[in-house]
């Protein structure tokens, strides 16, 4: 039997499970470490550059950037177990590590035309998916069912103000004339001191929630516990129809973060710098001043206008003709990213109990992994196609991606549709609690329900 908890009970299931209290020193610490690892990665936004330097093209950089979400998409694999059985700030500090070694790798990279650069990008990739993975579901523990997605939202506003200054870095540090790998170099020598920080700031977070969690929580017997079989639990708690947003997200939100720049170039745009603090900005404050839309009206709703942004932001690169037309697709984008992003993580975390917490939003991730995978080959693949013909490569391969977010719209439209119009015809929904989902947070490890024929 399904029904809808009234708001006392619900806040009381709630203070049951996890600790209500989300803000404070520990919230702050995950704060600065997730601002330095987004400043990070946001200084390799240039990426283009390097590989450009190495000798490669436009389909050259799609499949480093592409492949390497290969490592990303192991580590979904390996993090959504490991996160929910070791702990996430263990994987969260490990992944930083390697991180920095893969960013060191790269200062070895002399060619683009061999396997070591396609082996240290997929080693990068594993890093920073086992590294935000594990940040956000750090948080997410620790934080009430119904306020999921507007904890995700605020979390998600420190990686924007990252984007708005790494981006403008990376402008500065590469500002010259005389190209040359000490150039090339600087962008990853600051990003592994970034990284530096975040680790020390991440570190300082397990700290304080593990000393939380020693002083609330009276110590246990050891149970041997059995452990359930993913596939059981996937097949079982699945989010259903959302999971076709998470591959859109990941066409749309990360064609920009690899191929703006060598799109600017082609316009004569010295930097990026003015796109990405419009993008940042716009994203920062629409998330600040509506986090709560996507828990008031639903993840379905926030969603489809999310995507819709993400879509109308493809199509107006076709209007670029210089860095301020440069900025309209910056702030369709960003608009885009902060409506999107949160609401498809709340949907795909909240059909799972709390306790596989970890298991959703790796599950969610990996979804956005296989729409990178996919996008960013081909969109590379088809801009070196079409630039022998005369055609305008950069817009046209924009504008079909945006057609193809428009079908995944639809889809989603179409398959998701009925359950939102029946909140109790089993798939889970913003502000909707399952019964079955509430005992089987409450549960033991040992229960051997998954056995059953």
């Amino acid at each position: 039997m399904k029904f809808v908890l009234d708001n006392e009970s619900f806040v009381k299931n709630l203070e049951d499970n996890v600790d209500y209290r989300i803000f404070g020193a520990e919230f702050a610490c995950v704060y600065i470490a997730n601002t330095c690892m987004t400043m990070a990665m946001s200084l390799l936004f240039r990426y283009a550059d390097f590989v450009r330097y190495l000798g490669g093209t436009e389909a050259d950089l799609g499949w480093i950037v592409g492949l390497g979400t290969v490592g990303a998409i192991c580590m979904r694999v390996f993090q959504g177990v490991a996160i929910d059985r070791v702990g996430a700030g263990r994987i969260w500090l490990g992944s930083l590590l390697m991180v920095i070694f893969s960013l060191a790798c790269h200062l070895q990279i002399e060619n683009v035309h061999n396997v070591w650069i396609y082996l240290v990008r997929i080693l990068f990739m594993t890093g920073m998916a086992g590294s935000f993975g594990a940040s956000i579901t750090f948080v997410s523990q620790k934080t009430p069912k119904h306020r999921t997605g507007e904890m995700i939202g605020l979390l998600g506003s420190s990686g924007f103000i990252g984007m708005a200054i790494g981006p403008s870095m990376v402008d500065y540090l590469m500002r010259t004339d005389e190209w040359n790998r000490t150039v090339i170099n600087r962008p990853f020598w600051v990003s592994m001191a970034l990284i530096g920080a975040a680790f020390l700031s991440a570190s300082a977070a397990s700290l304080l929630g593990a000393k939380m969690q020693i002083a609330k929580k009276p110590k246990k017997r050891s149970v041997r516990r059995v452990r359930t079989p993913i596939w059981w639990l996937v097949r079982r708690y699945h989010p259903g129809a959302i999971l076709v947003m998470g591959i859109a997200m990941g066409v749309g939100i990360n064609i920009p973060f690899a191929f703006v720049r060598p799109f600017a170039r082609e316009l004569s745009i010295t930097g990026i710098g003015p796109y990405f603090l419009v993008y940042a900005g716009t994203a920062f404050t629409v998330r600040l001043f509506c986090r709560k839309l996507p828990d008031v009206w639903g993840v379905r709703p926030a969603v489809l206008v999310g995507t819709s942004f993400l879509a109308a932001s493809m199509f107006s690169f076709a209007l670029v003709s210089g860095e301020i037309t440069l900025l309209l697709p910056a702030a369709l984008g960003g608009v885009a990213h902060a409506f999107v992003f949160p609401a498809a993580m709340a949907g795909g975390s909240l059909s799972f109990p709390l306790r596989y917490r970890g298991l959703a939003t790796t599950l969610m991730l990996t979804m956005f992994d296989l729409g990178n995978l996919a996008g960013q080959p081909v969109f590379g693949t088809l801009v070196s196609w079409i630039e022998p013909t005369g055609w305008p490569a950069y817009p046209l391969t924009f504008s079909l991606a945006g057609c193809l977010l428009v079908l995944f719209s639809g889809m989603y439209w179409a398959l998701s549709s009925d359950a939102a119009k029946e909140p109790d015809s089993g798939e889970f929904s913003v502000g909707i609690v399952r019964t079955a989902d509430i005992m089987a947070a409450k549960s033991s490890e040992t229960s051997t329900e998954w056995l059953k024929p």
